[in-house]
């Protein structure tokens, strides 16, 4: 399962607390400076690791127990052997019909929905009329449209949004309009081989393995919308433009680009053998892919390797459909299934703020609470958020009202990465209902009401909450959401730290400290950018530094430009001192924060930003940037974050 993961060591040395800067512990509930102390000033218990009975068994993700009878036709019908043949040699294949209607209990957009009622597409915010909409897979649509026009997801927002009897014209409008844009010119009236022509096309964004399989499974879970309509012409070429479409992914599943993309193809195989006639063979070939891709997609602590929170979210759509489907024709499901959404949703909810919704990483948005619980409810799965999701990258620290999430992790590999951000060492902090320190987002959803110009922009190193140096991303932001050379290995630590009492009466208080390095800047700089941060007890009080170590035995002689960047959630007032060392943050509900810079030649100055909602829609935002030069044989920058008052 840990194949393709990114490299993730933990020094001995560094664990002890040796090194340059591993021995620094900020003191907790102070008013001073932030400095840096020596390390017995504090007690640091290691946090103890997952307990080994919880991790998943790779045998949960072997293909099914079966007979040799089974066996034989998941063999037979890999190599191209008709479904029809196998299930029932000796007879006619059955007439063409879905066995049973699936009831899914994911919800969709109902604003989308209402949208597609009244003539619209509503992708993120941006209105496109259906009438001039180009359907055909060689049309140049953007990413967010791409996908929900040739994947069908909105089939689902149209479910929640109207009744049977009020959708179908408006599901029929549509995919009426897509069969004509994919199908063949009609000869004589009649409409030529369908199927065949299906098997032949395989070009442009309606034909990679993740949105053909988006768009079978869409069609079987949401039959009702596309087949039960007055227009009984149509029935018969959606019935084949299913089965077509299904053949397609038997033979061009495993080209799938990545992981999530066979996921997806499998899954709708599956589907398709449980819902379509004579689908044993085809049911026990997907089976047995489904599995494997399972294995292949996740990491052992259950994060996606694309390390991507929408493509965790996908994920877990598509094995809650998958299991509607086995549900509407009364099969057991494998167990696999049941063990997947137990293991995915732990990491995604360690991503979770104060609101409800997810931070924004790896190109996601700020999803809200709503959409998160409602994937939650329909999940069926109760769990607690991840902690110390080392694997997925993401560390999840709540004390108190607060909320700090950190990115301690290099980026995706390549063949993972989605909409890969060079985002290493970067943070997210709330409290209660409000993000205080948030990262730009957002890039997945460039080319809705984002531009898809700002895309690459909003990945870079500099669209999130950590150092950059000389302008540069920690990894290569590349085109099509791929990511270059950058970051290699994050060594990363956490413990408790509990302070003793001081001699005044003082008592002494506790916190959660996360210390992590990358190597991203070592091969053109030759610095390693390390990054302690150290969150109290009642989660009042957020204490950091940032530390640039050299690569090598001996440092390099002269000076090189910095910048640590806070972008500042949405709805809060700044203003900085008078001796630009430190800001005020003035949050919706009254209270009051304080950032303060540690150290002397740094100082605060405040730039505009912008922040991605979960709805797709830029935000203007303010950041705090501390700004230099720094010695090109290393340097530390402390700072803090605390409540006043």
């Amino acid at each position: 399962m840990d194949d393709g993961l990114r490299t993730l060591k933990r020094s001995h040395e560094h664990e002890q607390g040796a090194g340059p800067s591993a021995g620094s512990i900020f003191p907790l509930g102070t008013d001073e400076e932030p400095t840096a102390l020596p390390a017995d000033d504090a007690t640091l218990t290691e946090t103890p690791p997952l307990d080994n009975s919880r991790a998943l068994a790779l045998a949960d993700f072997a293909p099914v127990a079966t007979g040799p009878v089974d066996a034989a036709l998941r063999w037979a019908y890999r190599i191209g052997v008709p479904g029809a043949l196998l299930a029932a040699p000796f007879r006619k294949p059955a007439r063409l019909r879905l066995l049973a209607t699936v009831e899914s209990p994911l919800a969709g957009d109902r604003a989308a929905g209402m949208a597609l009622r009244s003539g619209h597409f509503l992708v993120h915010g941006v209105r496109a009329p259906i009438a001039q909409m180009d359907f055909s897979s060689s049309a140049r649509l953007t990413p967010p449209f791409a996908r929900v026009v040739h994947g069908f997801s909105w089939l689902r927002d149209l479910s929640c949004a109207a009744s049977r009897e009020q959708g179908v014209p408006a599901a029929e409008r549509v995919i009426l309009a897509w069969l004509d844009a994919n199908a063949p010119p009609r000869s004589g009236g009649a409409v030529a081989d369908l199927g065949a022509h299906f098997a032949h096309i395989g070009r442009g964004p309606a034909w990679t393995v993740e949105c053909a399989g988006q768009r079978l499974l869409a069609w079987l879970v949401h039959a009702p919308l596309v087949l039960s309509g007055a227009n009984e012409r149509l029935r018969p070429r959606v019935l084949e433009a299913i089965a077509a479409t299904a053949r397609w992914l038997d033979r061009h599943v495993e080209r799938a680009e990545d992981g999530l993309g066979a996921l997806t193809g499998w899954c709708a195989i599956v589907a398709a053998g449980l819902l379509l006639p004579d689908g044993r063979p085809r049911r026990l070939f997907g089976e047995a892919g489904l599995l494997r891709a399972l294995g292949e997609a996740v990491s052992d602590d259950g994060g996606m390797l694309s390390r991507s929170p929408l493509a965790q979210m996908d994920a877990i759509a598509l094995l809650i459909d998958l299991r509607a489907c086995y549900e509407a024709v009364k099969r057991t499901p494998p167990r696999a299934l049941d063990t997947m959404l137990a293991m995915l949703l732990p990491p995604l909810l360690a991503l979770r703020h104060g609101d409800g919704g997810l931070g924004s990483w790896q190109g996601a948005g700020a999803t809200s609470a709503a959409t998160l619980a409602a994937l939650v409810g329909a999940s069926g799965v109760r769990a607690r958020p991840g902690k110390d999701m080392r694997q997925w990258g993401y560390q999840h620290v709540a004390h108190g009202k607060s909320v700090l999430q950190f990115d301690a992790a290099p980026p995706p590999r390549r063949r993972h990465a989605r909409f890969g951000c060079a985002s290493t060492l970067a943070f997210e902090f709330s409290q209660g209902q409000h993000r205080i320190i948030v990262n730009c987002g957002g890039a997945a959803l460039a080319g809705g009401q984002v531009p898809a110009r700002i895309e690459q922009g909003l990945r870079a190193t500099a669209a999130h909450s950590t150092l950059v140096l000389d302008d540069a991303n920690s990894t290569a932001v590349l085109i099509k959401g791929e990511i270059g050379k950058g970051v290699e290995e994050v060594d990363i630590t956490r413990a408790v730290i509990e302070q003793p009492a001081r001699r005044n009466g003082q008592p002494g208080r506790k916190g959660t400290r996360l210390e992590a390095c990358h190597d991203g800047y070592a091969s053109r700089f030759a610095l390693i950018h390390r990054r302690i941060l150290v969150l109290s007890e009642d989660g009042r009080e957020l204490r950091g530094e940032d530390v640039l170590d050299p690569a090598g035995k001996r440092g390099q002689r002269g000076k090189i430009g910095f910048a640590i960047r806070f972008h500042i959630g949405p709805g809060i007032e700044l203003g900085l001192s008078e001796d630009r060392r430190g800001a005020g943050l003035a949050l919706p509900d009254g209270s009051y924060w304080q950032l303060r810079l540690g150290g002397e030649d740094s100082e605060l100055a405040i730039e505009e930003s912008l922040w991605v909602d979960g709805q797709g829609r830029p935000q203007p935002i303010q950041q705090l940037v501390v700004e230099g030069l720094a010695s090109r044989s290393g340097g530390h920058f402390p700072w803090l974050l605390k409540q006043m008052g």
